[in-house]
């Protein structure tokens, strides 16, 4: 079974709330119907997705045709590790609302988790096709661009998806990423700076930077840089999880496997 990719480096789309529609379609005889999936969303949102499972099992029985409850069905399947589960889940949302975005966006998210990245990209252009300034559509492209080593398509994703939502950090990060994949090392220290200097505690973009020092020769700043994202998030020591997972292109990637081969 493929890994599940989290909202780190993938964005789903926001649990979606309840429907009067499905509540009408359950008839006068279900009034537990909107408590129940008050309940299946909350432990959704909270990551407590073994028991969210059961709870959308038995809104879906009494609210089969509700297009939100199939969804986020779907991403409490991808969050347990079954992405074909998912994507189901996500088509037949889509068959109930064929107009909706969020289906899509989360499709495309389970479809990443099994390497399917011309259907993810497909369903996120879908996306932009009716609203270019999604962002999390054009993260989550940018994020399938890379994966195919296509650095310079995933470089302007993430950067429309930077202006499209102001303070979106990660979206940021990941352009000053790409552009060091590029070889435009002076644009993306520049912006990985500016991440820092705004958000002193963002793990990854201290990371990048100390990548980038070290291999420019700056050690002594590298090794600063170093102790405050690896007490932020350890994650940033394994590469396994840099490259899967996070999504962090090669060429970053080796700069800090190379520093911390020789870091104390």
């Amino acid at each position: 079974m493929a890994a599940v990719l989290p909202v780190l480096a993938v964005l789903l789309s926001v649990l979606m709330a309840w429907a009067p529609a499905a509540l009408a379609e359950a008839g006068h005889g279900a009034p537990s119907l909107p408590a129940l999936f008050e309940q299946a969303l909350v432990a959704s949102r909270e990551g407590r997705f073994g028991e969210a499972l059961p709870l959308w099992d038995q809104v879906l029985e009494l609210a089969p045709q509700d297009a939100s409850a199939w969804s986020n069905r779907g991403n409490v399947q991808l969050a347990l590790g079954d992405p074909e589960a998912a994507i189901a889940d996500q088509d037949q949302a889509i068959r109930l609302e064929p107009g909706s975005a969020d289906p899509h966006l989360n499709r495309g998210t389970a479809e990443e988790a099994l390497g399917l990245w011309p259907a993810a990209a497909a369903d996120y252009r879908w996306i932009l096709d009716r609203d270019p300034l999604e962002a999390s559509a054009l993260f989550n492209l940018g994020n399938v661009e890379g994966s195919q080593g296509e650095w310079r398509s995933a470089r302007q994703c993430f950067a429309a998806a930077a202006a499209a939502r102001p303070g979106f950090a990660m979206a940021r990060s990941s352009a000053a990423l790409a552009a060091f994949q590029l070889g435009d090392t002076t644009a993306a220290e520049k912006q990985l700076r500016d991440l820092i200097r705004r958000y002193p505690l963002f793990a990854d973009a201290r990371a990048g930077l100390t990548a980038l020092l070290w291999q420019r020769g700056a050690r002594g700043e590298a090794e600063s840089h170093w102790a405050a994202a690896s007490g932020l998030d350890p994650r940033y020591r394994q590469e396994e999880w840099l490259l899967q997972i996070r999504r962090w292109p090669p060429v970053p990637v080796q700069a800090l496997a190379q520093f911390l081969a020789l870091a104390p």
